[in-house]
Formats: C-alpha cells, structure tokens, sequence
C-alpha cells in the first residue's frame, strides 16, 4: 500500500471518528438535558468529535514518520539476506551505488537499470518493499483504531474534551514556534562554525577591508592573501540595493501611497492598490529577463550616446532600476495602511485651520505615520540587499569598486550562488568564504530590522 493511499484512509477515519463521536456526544447531552443534568455539560458536541479525531490520527501519524526513517534500513537488511545479493562486490561504494539503484527501480523512479548486477535485486527489493509497507499499513491502521477507540469509550457529558484539544492545539503551536527558533540558531550556528573555519585560513581585517576580490586565483593555488578582500561586493550590494534601488522605490512607493489615501476615489483605489501589491509577486527571474533584454541595452546606448566609455550592457543601473520597480509594494503599502491609519480627527483640525490638502500631507499624516513608513523602507531595504536573481542576470558578476553606474558590478548574494554552485569541497577557503559572506549579510539585516524596531518604538503614537 502506497504512503498516498494510507495518508488517505488515514483522513476518512479520523473524519469518521469525529462524525461518530460528536453524534454520540449529543446523544449522551441531550439525555443529560431531559434528565435535569444540564450543569454535568462541560464541553460542545464538535470537541468531542476532534478529541476522538486527534486520537485517531495523531498516534498513527506519528508511527508512520518513525516507519518511514526505520523501514529503509529494514528493507536493504532484507536484500541483503537474499542469496540474489551474494554476488554484490566488497566495495561499499559500489554495493551502495547497486542497491540505490535497484531501489529505485523496484520503486518506479527509474525505468532501468545501468549496471546489471541492479537488475538481480530488483525482485528482492520489490518484495521487501511490498511487505515492510504492507506491515506499516497494517500497524499504522491498527494504531488508529486503537486510539479512536480509546478516545471514544471517554465520551461522557461530563468529560473535559474542550480542555484536551484546546491543550493539544497549544502544545502544537508551541512546537512550531520553537521549530522556528531552533532553525534560527541552526541556520546561525552553522554561519558562525563555517565562518570560524574560513577565518582561520583568511585574515578577517584582509576580509572586511580587502579591495581585491579573486577566490578562484586562491583555488588555483595562488595563495589566500589578496583573494577575499569583500569591499567590492559589499559597495556592489549597497550601490544596488540601497543607492539605485531606494532612490527609485521611496518616492515612487511614498507618492504612490499618498495618492491612493487621499486622492483616489473608492473605485480606483480598490482597482490599483491591489494592481500596485502585484508587483511583489511577479517572480524575479521574470525581472532579471526584462532588465538583462530591455533596460540593460538602452541603458548601454544611452551611455555611448552621451559619451561615457566604458559603458556595459550588465550594469548596476539595470539592476538597481528593475529591483526598485520591484521592491515598490514595500514602500507603498506600509506607507498607505499608516496613513490611513491617522485619525479622521487631525485630517479635519489641520484642513480647519485653513492648511491646504498638500500641507496637510506634508506637515500632519507624513509626520504622523513616520514608524510606518520607515518600516517599510527598512523592509525594502532587507529585500533588496538579499535580491540574487537580478543581479545575476542584469549587474553581471565582475566585483568592481566603482561609482559608475553604467560599469558591471556584483553582490554578496550573487558571489554566495557562485561560490556554492557545482561539485564543491568544504575545506577550501574558496568554498568557505560564502559562509562568511553570509554572516555579514545576516549581521546586516539583524541591523537593519534593529533600526527599523527603536524608530517604531521611539516615534510610534497611540491614537483614540
């Protein structure tokens, strides 16, 4: 039996389950309710039916992610037993290449076989991998009857099922929220372990300060010493990222959020805000194309026609231009929901006092949804600095320290997608330095969400 088709017997009884036990549980109160007993009803009908639900569901599913991690092993130890498999080489790479294989084949991932001796343990695998599946099906069923079961002989009027479940949904909530943190402090433990092992091949000061950005003359053997030096990709990212890219998406994000608050009627508003919020969700290789096949080459022509060598089709006013188009619903939205958020009531005061709609703009809501507005700056900033796609297909990947934004630049993005891109080994400094880079990068947005937080905090006003 396939994983699909149990998952699925799975849902129906548990659906059953709770059909089943919320009908015995009205059952149970409305002869409570004849009686006189109306105080021994604790909970509602549809609690009980998800406390019989859960328990049917949850042990079953709990014992099919533990079979699922067992059952590998117990299948090859079955193989292997077979006299097919006494012919397999000594070799524990190629005896794991001729088993991976004939379990992909017996499994229907692959269609045949390229070393024959696969061919022979196809069978044994098939077999094995139909009896050890059959088992967890049979015990994962038996499981689930086991624990409806259970869960429905303790439906009583008076039972606590509210408590139970509404227990059971804290502790799962509980669990997803300490699966993020710890994958937070994985994500940082594995930065800073990867991080300590580049820096103690690379100087850190020649890393931060370095000018000279060349891993792959350090992978062919040239020395680490004026190879990682990151000043190029950190100036790339923040000309990109913040320079180009915020120049372009403040005012158009700002004046967008401004118009749609206090200057559209109801019918267009509700036709470009959402038209506007789109943006964020066109995929960015799709802007990489438009940026790399049209805003690249007229950028390029413009240059030459107004007389500056060097101009390249990759540079990073392509990229910068794309990705502050692409970074505008940022601005704009956080922007117009914290203008709309200003009270009515300091609209009218300043429009009373003889202030026209612009003043009261600039001089009263502006000011008023400053936390917000500089939260989604700081927001499209942190999006910006992480872009890879654009940047890749539109800046190109020369790490240039330059101010002009017609010449081919790179970011700290970019460079991490190289360096880790291919057949890599985790022991060269080369390979390593895309942990550091990480690391700074991490550090940077950590920042900028810091600074984002203390403006929030310090200029944030409560309104009645």
């Amino acid at each position: 039996m396939t994983g699909p088709a149990i998952l699925l017997l799975l849902v129906g009884l548990g659906a059953i389950a709770w059909v089943s036990a919320r009908a015995r549980a009205m059952r149970l109160q409305a002869v409570a309710r004849t009686t006189g007993r109306r105080d021994a009803v604790h909970s509602l009908p549809g609690y009980h039916g998800w406390y019989v639900a859960l328990w049917t569901l949850l042990p079953a599913a709990i014992f099919l992610i533990i079979w699922a991690n067992v059952s590998p092993s117990l299948v090859t130890q079955a193989v292997l037993t077979d006299p097919a498999a006494q012919t397999l080489p000594a070799n524990d790479f190629t005896r794991s290449a001729i088993l991976g294989e004939a379990r992909a084949i017996a499994s229907g991932r692959q269609a045949g076989a390229f070393n024959p001796a696969s061919e022979a343990l196809v069978e044994p695998y098939a077999r094995a991998l139909d009896k050890f599946g059959l088992a967890g099906a049979i015990l994962a069923l038996v499981l689930a009857f086991a624990g409806g079961a259970y869960a429905f002989t303790r439906i009583r009027p008076d039972f606590r099922a509210r408590t139970r479940v509404e227990r059971l949904v804290m502790a799962l909530l509980l669990v997803a929220s300490l699966l993020a943190i710890v994958t937070t402090v994985g994500i940082v433990a594995s930065l800073l372990w990867e991080s300590f092992r580049f820096f103690s091949m690379v100087n850190p000061i020649d890393f931060l300060f370095g000018t000279k950005w060349s891993p792959q003359s350090a992978a062919m053997g040239y020395g680490n010493e004026d190879a990682f030096g990151a000043i190029p990709l950190f100036w790339g990212t923040i000309f990109i990222g913040a320079i180009i890219a915020m120049i372009v998406a403040i005012p158009l994000g700002l004046m967008s959020a401004v118009y749609l608050t206090q200057y559209a009627s109801p019918t267009v508003r509700r036709w470009m805000k959402p038209t506007l919020e789109m943006l964020a969700g066109v995929p960015t290789v799709v802007y990489g194309y438009f940026a790399a096949l049209t805003i690249a080459p007229a950028l390029r022509d413009f240059a030459v026609m107004i007389g500056i060598s060097g101009a390249s089709s990759e540079s990073a006013l392509a990229a910068g231009l794309v990705m502050g188009v692409m970074i505008i619903p940022f601005v704009s939205s956080m922007a117009d929901d914290s203008i709309a958020a200003v009270p009515q009531s300091m609209r009218d005061g300043s429009l009373a006092m003889g202030a026209t709609t612009s003043e009261t703009i600039k001089r009263v809501l502006i000011p008023a949804a400053l936390p917000g507005v500089v939260g989604g700056v700081l927001l499209a900033v942190s999006r910006a600095i992480g872009e890879t796609m654009i940047v890749v297909m539109a800046a190109g990947l020369a790490a240039n320290l330059t101010l002009n934004p017609f010449s081919s630049v790179t970011t700290v993005t970019t460079q991490i997608v190289q360096l880790l891109t291919g057949d890599q080994e985790f022991d060269s400094a080369k390979t390593l330095a895309a942990f550091a880079l990480g690391l700074v990068l991490f550090i940077i947005t950590l920042l900028l969400n810091i600074v984002a937080l203390r403006v929030v905090k310090k200029y944030r006003e409560a309104y009645e």
